[in-house]
């Protein structure tokens, strides 16, 4: 039986939790200095680019939650200067958003969020909502991870996506993260 919309949107979440554990573990590599270089990119360092993807990642999730932050969330585009305060940042953000999803049901995937713009509300179906999130995180974090591999550090992979086959490649990160297979995959 092929998973449903709100099972896809929960393993969409942990592997965006993931992927952002491993690159921003990779990043710790780094020091301040290359964290912080300038490189080719929209947001021209791994500081500057994974800082966005916090930053709109707390604008969206507060959002789904029903909050009203809005471009609050970007008036300080580098709220975490150092890599480790990003990680855990970050690690907090995609809690929310693995407990957002969790709590998801096919009923509520289709439930409006007001989004809080500059000078509007936006409302959008919640579904369409998570799908943007998730696109905009996979293409940054593949910018950041471009940036990575022109650095000291090897770049992880981050196009793995949770196949039956490869459990034991992720298995110790999954620990680390407090998570099991049937944590994101629960038995039918």
């Amino acid at each position: 039986m092929p998973a449903s919309l709100v099972q896809t949107f929960r393993a969409f979440a942990y592997n965006n939790a993931w992927a952002n554990h491993r690159l921003l573990t990779a990043c710790e590599g780094l020091s301040q200095a290359e964290f912080e270089a300038e490189r080719s990119g929209f947001f021209p360092s791994l500081q500057k680019t994974l800082n966005h993807i916090c930053i709109i990642d707390l604008f969206y999730v507060d959002a789904l939650e029903g909050g009203m932050l809005g471009p609050k969330a970007w008036e300080n585009r580098v709220p975490y200067p150092a890599c480790a305060e990003l990680k855990a940042a970050q690690a907090a953000l995609d809690r929310r958003l693995i407990a957002h999803c969790d709590a998801l049901t096919d009923a509520t995937c289709n439930t409006i969020v007001e989004v809080n713009r500059i000078k509007t509300i936006q409302r959008e179906r919640r579904d369409r909502l998570l799908m943007h999130l998730f696109q905009h995180q996979i293409h940054h974090r593949g910018q950041a991870h471009a940036m990575v591999s022109a650095t000291s550090v090897k770049p992880p992979q981050l196009d793995e996506f949770f196949c039956i086959g490869e459990d034991y490649l992720r298995a110790p990160e999954f620990h680390a993260l407090g998570w099991t297979e049937e944590t994101i995959w629960p038995p039918e």
